[in-house]
């Protein structure tokens, strides 16, 4: 059977990254419009085995990353807010999400939109687990 293309979607590619203390899997984010200038983007860490912290997320196609969240203490529902620079806190046995709805990192400066079904080079660091190179991937059109 042949879905029409209305129903079609970028499948979604599931990559792992690891540390010696936790695992990283699939950091993506979603398309941008035309002269946005920023993109969250969402990622999952489990088999935590020692907690760590978030500190570094770098990418060439943008010109800094800052904390961000919606809702939460101290954050107005359905508003963002902003910290600068990347500090997240990983607890040591538990699974723990960056997502849209909560908690996240935000690309600013972007340079250039982001495409539905790219991927795109991706630096994250870790407090105790160092540094690595991973892959952003966009998984979802904008449709806002």
């Amino acid at each position: 059977m042949v879905l029409g293309s209305a129903f079609w979607l970028p499948a979604a590619r599931a990559c792992e990254y690891y540390t010696a203390n936790l695992r990283v899997t699939h950091p993506w984010t979603r398309a941008s419009q035309a002269g946005a200038t920023s993109a969250v983007v969402c990622m999952k860490f489990d088999e935590v085995r020692r907690a760590d912290r978030l500190v570094l997320v770098e990418s060439p196609i943008a010109s800094g990353a800052e904390m961000g969240g919606v809702g939460g203490i101290g954050v107005p529902a359905h508003r963002a807010a902003a910290i600068s620079g990347v500090d997240f806190f990983v607890p040591e046995g538990q699974e723990t999400h960056l997502l849209e709805n909560g908690t996240f990192v935000r690309l600013t400066g972007l340079k250039f939109p982001l495409e539905a079904g790219r991927s795109y080079p991706l630096r994250l660091g870790f407090e105790l687990g160092g540094a690595f190179d991973a892959t952003l991937t966009v998984d979802y059109t904008r449709f806002t």
